[in-house]
Formats: structure tokens, sequence, C-alpha cells
């Protein structure tokens, strides 16, 4: 056997073709020039060709005389496809991310070019997810009150008013995330705005067609022996029907708010740099949850207005009388006009953004090992049939299943109190409703959006991969864990209250509001307005204090001649000498835990929200690339079968067990609960919350025990270029040898 001649070698070094490929080769393995990518990682040098060289390295035989030619060369093996080295089908999937600019078909402003980048995006996504948060979390929560007055609805009634949101995301968010993967996602968007809209239009209309509000006569709170008991009437009202046209409306929402987290979040992820994913997704969900906090101060100052603003001066009732409602409908007519606003923009960008072919060229797969799809042709998920198989995928992920159901036990805590801390203040603390509202919206929208901004800032910051954040987010639910013991620090006794825990005046049974001094008032006990009295014992109502007179001129109102606080002196007072024996409003509570209280708390809701966008960034990693946006669907329908419906049942329940006084109305029903044990509710809200807290942290930290990242790019691809250098050594050592011999 000889080497090849040093003409054949000549002319097969000089052939272009191969001289051709062979450079292309080597400058490809140069790595991927992509200024918009930074590695996720700072010691992750930059990517490098993962694909095995095509260099020609042959032994030629001299053919004797009369013997069989030489066999052909053998094609040199190819390397095994590693996940996140670009593939076939990864290349085929790179092929597929269509930009183009903003516009309408031919229609393309120069203008509108300035918005076609991820900012100009994020700032109507973020439009999008406030305008969803205003009305969702914000105006419906506070105005469900009166709509119950208005349209004279239990509360059980309004209650499926609210879960209709979360019945319509749960029955859409799969087929929705599923079907929109590989559709126009921007075009989704403007979906969901045009729904967002038409659910608020919609839940406005009962006002427009429900004729003018009917307050009639002031119910008499002083005790007054010859007013009449209330009557029992169990006859439903024609205004019962206007409850369907608000559960339209929630369901026009519900369908609205599924693109919004599953399909834009996906849409970010795929537009910006993988370690500026998490801080863009960060800021459009803090801006969610500021949604909630605009909601409530609009809607607060709507309900100022009186319910008809056209008859607001021909009406002799101001805010403080029971039967003044707010102009309700007014904030939904503007998040209708909001929403609908955002449409054209929406729909003018393109299905991709320009550069995000080139982004996701160098971004790095780090899917969990055991998340392969089933189907990895790039025609899977085009049709409706691969849908249980990509749903059974997204099941089998481990990692994936933690991080879900960790999110649900943090979900079913966080609505839990962000329904009821307003009640837990107001009993713990003895304050008014609205001035525990005001506290529990300080403490808890801040916070949350705080958190949910750090945790972006801090992982696009130090540029972590998957396991560093999903380690990040364990850290900062074992803190969130521990400063939730403060609920068995902030308990405090019940203040003294008559006929509660208090006689009167060593008369009476404790159970019982009615006594010898109030028997002749014929009080209503579903009527609660409590007043403190001048020996610093609480009363249900002036009734039942046995107050026959009031001064309503001052701020409180005042009552007096009131035949069940001791040492009343029965004169008749001028308006600016009052025998202040009561006055609205409950007693001032002695308790001085309220200021560490919302310090720790604040704390608590900060670390708890941390957590939120690295876990949804984490998510985002550990599914396959096809995935993303059936896996965010999963996680929201998980999210609320497991987390915000049950949450706030769960929560409403214990708080209700906690209950010593409740209220009867003149049928005998139970209504609602006026007086609460206040230690045994601040013990059970501990229980409950470190139960699910213990359940995040176990879940999060197995999802870090499980997680097993694809084999290092690098290390592979480092090899295969040693294989480069090794070959074409050696063929220097040959075409050496043949000039030698």
């Amino acid at each position: 056997m000889k080497v090849a001649s040093s003409e054949q070698q000549a002319g097969r070094a000089q052939d272009p073709g191969e001289s051709g490929g062979r450079a292309r080769i080597m400058k490809s393995c140069k790595g991927i020039e992509n200024p918009a990518f930074v590695s996720s990682s700072p010691d992750t040098p930059r990517r490098v060709c993962a694909s095995s060289p095509s260099i020609d390295i042959s032994v030629l035989p001299t053919p004797a005389a009369g013997s069989p030619p030489p066999p052909a060369p053998q094609e040199p093996l190819e390397p095994p496809q590693l996940s996140g080295v670009p593939g076939a089908s990864e290349l085929e999937s790179l092929s597929e991310y269509e930009e183009g600019p903003c516009g309408w078909g031919s229609f393309q402003p120069r203008a509108l070019q300035r918005c076609n980048t991820p900012g100009g995006f994020l700032f109507h996504y973020c439009l999008l997810a406030l305008t969803q948060g205003i009305v969702v979390n914000g105006l419906v929560n506070i105005s469900i009150s009166t709509i119950e007055k208005r349209y004279e609805l239990q509360s059980s009634l309004t209650g499926l008013i609210s879960s209709s949101y979360d019945i319509a995301f749960c029955l859409l968010s799969l087929f929705v995330s599923f079907i929109g993967e590989r559709g126009h996602k921007p075009r989704w968007l403007a979906f969901a705005s045009f729904m967002l809209g038409l659910g608020a239009l919609v839940f406005s209309l009962p006002k427009f067609f429900s004729g003018k509000y009917q307050f009639g006569s002031l119910y008499e709170d002083t005790c007054l022996t010859a007013k009449n008991k209330g009557s029992c009437s169990t006859s439903s009202s024609p205004l019962f029907y206007y409850l369907y046209v608000f559960i339209l409306g929630q369901l026009f929402l519900g369908t609205g708010g599924t693109p919004l987290y599953t399909l834009g979040t996906a849409f970010i992820d795929d537009s910006v740099p993988i370690h500026k994913s998490s801080l863009y997704i960060g800021i459009g969900y803090a801006m969610s949850i500021l949604g909630p906090a605009v909601g409530y101060v609009l809607g607060g100052q709507l309900l100022t207005l009186y319910i008809d603003v056209d008859l607001k001066h021909s009406i002799d009732i101001t805010e403080d009388d029971p039967r003044w409602l707010g102009a309700w409908w007014i904030g939904f007519l503007i998040s209708w006009l909001l929403a609908w606003s955002l449409i054209i923009p929406f729909s003018c960008f393109p299905k991709h953004l320009p550069g995000t072919a080139k982004i996701q060229e160098g971004k790095v797969s780090q899917t969990h090992q055991s998340a392969s799809l089933q189907a990895t042709d790039g025609n899977f998920g085009q049709s409706f049939k691969d849908f249980p198989a990509a749903l059974k995928n997204l099941m089998r992920n481990t990692v994936f299943m933690c991080l879900v159901l960790s999110t649900c036990s943090e979900a079913l805590i966080t609505t839990g109190f962000a329904t009821f801390l307003p009640k837990f203040i107001e009993n713990q603390f003895g304050l008014s409703s609205s001035s525990a509202a005001t506290l529990a919206g300080t403490v808890l929208i801040p916070g949350a959006a705080l958190g949910q901004i750090l945790g972006g800032v801090l992982v696009s910051k130090f540029k972590m991969t998957c396991k560093n954040i999903m380690k990040f987010a364990l850290l900062t639910s074992v803190i969130s864990l521990v400063l939730t013991f403060v609920f068995a620090y902030a308990n405090c006794e019940n203040e003294p209250f008559a006929g509660v825990s208090e006689s009167y005046n060593g008369t009476g049974e404790l159970g019982n509001l009615t006594a010898p001094c109030n028997a002749h008032c014929n009080c209503l006990r579903s009527y609660y307005y409590p007043v403190c009295g001048g020996n610093g014992v609480q009363y249900f109502s002036p009734c039942y204090a046995g107050c026959t007179q009031s001064v309503s001129k001052i701020h409180p109102k005042v009552y007096y001649n009131c035949s069940c606080i001791e040492g009343e002196i029965h004169i008749t007072p001028t308006p600016s000498s009052v025998s202040l024996e009561a006055q609205a409003g409950k007693c001032s509570s002695q308790c001085k835990n309220l200021p560490p209280f919302l310090g720790v708390f604040f704390a608590a809701i900060v670390f708890t929200f941390m957590a939120g966008t690295p876990i949804t960034v984490s998510i985002l990693r550990c599914v396959n690339q096809r995935q993303r946006s059936l896996a965010l669907g999963i996680q929201c329908t998980l999210l609320r079968l497991l987390g915000t419906i049950p949450g706030p049942i769960i929560f409403g329940s214990t708080i209700d067990s906690t209950c010593i006084l409740w209220d009867i109305n003149e049928c005998g029903n139970k209504g609602a609960c006026w007086i609460y044990n206040n230690v045994r509710m601040a013990y059970m809200l501990v229980a409950i919350s470190v139960i699910c807290k213990i359940i995040t942290v176990f879940f999060n930290g197995l999802a870090v025990f499980l997680y097993k990242p694809p084999p290092s790019v690098t290390d592979v691809a480092f090899q295969n270029q040693n294989a480069v250098l090794t070959a074409v050594s050696l063929e220097c050592d040959l075409n050496k040898a043949g000039n030698d011999g």
C-alpha cells in the first residue's frame, strides 16, 4: 500500500468545492456572530459548531496489475445529535420565525417601525395586563357589594360571578395555548383586547336596562318602642335575572385573559435574549399586579359619585347614608375603551419581531433531559390531533410538574390573603372596613409588584442558568416560610363586646344581644352598626345600646340617652355640648402590634413574589421549545383549579370556623359573621400558611433535585473541534510521508 501521489493530493486539495466546504466548516466553527445574544452563564464560552467536519482523509493503494480496484473510502460517521446543538429539526424550527415590519399588508408606515421592537411590544403588553388587572381584580371586586345591594343578590350568587372568570379561563387555557403556539401571537393578543373590552362593556349593561335606583326610606337605628320589626320575605326580585348578564361579562373577560399570560409570555421569551427574558416578563407581571391597585383607587373614587350621576343634585342622601350606592359602572366603560384602543397596535405587529431568528439561533437549550418530545419533526403541533401527545409529554416532565404544583400552593395563599387580609386587619386591630382595606392594599400591591420586579432583575443581572433560577426560587420560598410565622405574634385579644364577651352591666346572658335594658327596643340583629360606649364597651348597634336620640351633624355620629350604658345623663344636649354616651364606630383597639405586623408581612409578600418570575422562566426553560405556550396553559389551568379557586373557599371556611356571633335575619336564616375569635383566627391562618409554604418548598426543592440539564454543548463542540485538528494533522503527516517517500 502506498500513499497517494502528490499530484493526486494536490488535485484533491485544489478542488474548489472541497476547499470551499472546508473553509465554510472551519469558519462556522468559530461561533455564531450574534451581538444581541449573551450566554446564559458568565462561565460559558461562545458556542462553536457541533457538526462533524467532512474532511476526506484516505490512503490510496497503488493498483497492481490485474488486481481489483480499491474500495471506495467509507463515509465519516456523524456524531449523535445533542440537546442544545442545532440539528435538522431545530434548524427547521429556526426557519419558522417569520419576521417582518409593523403594518397591515402593504401598508407599513415608517413611524410604526419604531415600535417593532421587544420594548415596543412590552409597552403594549403592559397596558393590556394593566387593563386586565383593573377590570378583573380591581373593579369587579370593589363593585361586588354595590351590585349585591342594587340587584338584590345573595353573596353566594355574587361569588358565582367572581368565579365565572376562572371557569372560562380553565376551559379555554389549554386549547388556546396549544393552537396559538404556531399561530400569530400578537393577533391573538388583539383578540384578547377585543374580548376584554367586550366583557367590560357587557358587565356594565345592567345599569342601562334596570332603570333608576329607588333608595327607599331610611332605617331608624335608635331605640324606638313603636318601631316595627322587619318582615320576612323569600320572593325573588325581578332584578335577579341580571345575574346572568354579569356572568356573561365575566366569561368574556376570562376568554380575553387566556392568551395574555400564555401566548403573550411565550412571545416575549421568543423576542429577547435568554438573560433578558426574566426582566421583561417580571415587568409585565408587575403591571398585572399594579392593575388591581389602579382598579381599587379608580373604583373607590367612582363610588363617591351617586349611581345615577344625572340625579345627584336632586337627591337628599349622602355617602354616610346606608342607602347610598356609587357609580360602579363608569369604571367598566373606561376599561372598555382602553382595551379596544389596543386592538390596532397588537394587530400591526408581525408574527415575529425582527431579530427573533438570530436570537433563537444563539440560545442554548436547557430542556430537562427526560422531556423528550415524542415527535421531533417540524410538523408536530400543526394538527389538533397532536394535542393529547403534547399534553402527555408535558405531564410526564417531572421538573415541570413540580414547578407547577409549587405555584399552585403559593397561589392558594396569595389569593386567600388578597381576599381576607382586610377582614383580618379589621378584626384583629379594631379598624374600620375602609381603613383596613387601605392598609391591606398598601401592603399587598406594592409588595407583590416589587417582588416580581426584583425576581426578574436578579435573575437577569446574574444571568442564572435554569438550575440556579430554581435554587433562587427555593431560597426565597424558605425565607417567606420563616416570615409567615408573623401571624402567630400578631393576634390581639377581642375588645369588650356587650352580649358577647361582656354582660350588660351585670344583666343578660353572654351570647344573647338582648338584655332587660334593650328588650323594649325591637332591635334587628341583621342591622350591624357598631358603636363604642363611653365606658369602653362596644355595642352591636345604637338600638342594642338602648340609645334613643342622636346628633348626626357631628362626625362621627354621636348618641345619648342610652339605657344600656352606665352613668348616662338623661338630658337633651345641644350640638356644642353633647353628653357623649356613645359614638358610631368600633372602640379603638389597645393592641400595638399593627406596625410590626405590617412591616414583616410586607417582607413576606416581597419574598413570596420574588419567586414568581423565576419559576415562570424556569418553566419556559425546562420544557421543549415547541411546548412553552402549552406549558404555560397547563400552569394557568392548574393554578386556578388547585390555587385561586379553592384558596378563598378554604380561607373563608377557616375564618368562619372562628365566628362567635352570626347574623340571624327575620326569617331565622344565618347570614354573615359579625364577631370572630381573634386569637383562634390568627393561629388558624398560621396553620394554613405554613402547610402551603412547606408544600411550596418541597416541590421547589424536588425540582432542583430532579432537574438534569442537557449535556454541555461546549464540551462536545470542543471535542469535535479537536477531532478536526487531529484529522488535519494526520493529513499533513501523510502528505509529508508521501513527499519523503
